[in-house]
């Protein structure tokens, strides 16, 4: 374990101990800063206090432009941004660039599926950490509950990026969606949404990707 994911996780331990509940944690739904999105979400939204999966065709598509919005409101508030050992490093530049304050975002990395959730769990469980974002490569519906549970108790998003085969599984996430590359953006179906109406499909306009 190298010194600099000790010092993260401490300082991870450290807000966890001392933050104190954002006012957005109340609320059921934070805007996706994308009209078309929210009017097809449950609260106008990205569900508060959930989990939501993102089941994306390719890397790089535009999977992390869709969460940029909210990402950068929840980190105005004053909330943190965990990123749970992400395939790709995010672009500090083009985070900066987008409105996300680089102080407020927490790099976690990680050496195996098991930390992985581990500090998805700690991290979504945090009063100061508004969002986490984590890649796993497999997970089971166990380990969605428990991440669903972590969420409600800390009021956070938490956002799990999965394979497209991810689909064809059942999955107690409140919100999943199915992400296809398309000329002008991103086409989003809806494939489950608690409280709302799964199957509807959309195209939402996204800025190039934040990753390098």
């Amino acid at each position: 374990m190298g010194s600099g994911r000790v010092q993260t996780l401490e300082q991870l331990a450290r807000l966890c101990r001392n933050g104190e509940p954002s006012r957005i944690a109340s609320r059921l739904a934070a805007p996706s800063g994308f009209p078309e999105l929210d009017a097809s979400l449950p609260g106008g939204g990205w569900p508060i206090g959930a989990i939501a999966e993102l089941m994306s065709d390719a890397i790089g598509i535009g999977e992390l432009s869709l969460l940029v919005p909210v990402l950068s409101r929840l980190a105005r508030a004053g909330r943190y941004i965990a990123w749970i050992a992400p395939p790709y490093l995010p672009y500090a530049p083009a985070l900066a660039q987008r409105g996300l304050p680089l102080e407020r975002m927490l790099l976690i990395h990680t050496r195996s599926l098991q930390e992985s959730l581990w500090a998805a769990e700690q991290a979504l469980r945090c009063p100061a950490v508004g969002a986490v974002l984590g890649w796993p490569a497999y997970i089971i519906d166990k380990n969605v509950r428990r991440l669903q549970l972590a969420a409600e108790a800390g009021g956070s998003l938490g956002i799990l990026y999965r394979p497209p085969e991810a689909a064809r599984e059942s999955s107690p996430a409140a919100l999943r969606l199915r992400l296809h590359a398309a000329p002008d953006g991103l086409a989003v179906e809806i494939q489950k949404s608690r409280g709302g109406r799964a199957g509807l499909k959309l195209r939402v306009g996204v800025a190039p990707t934040v990753a390098a």
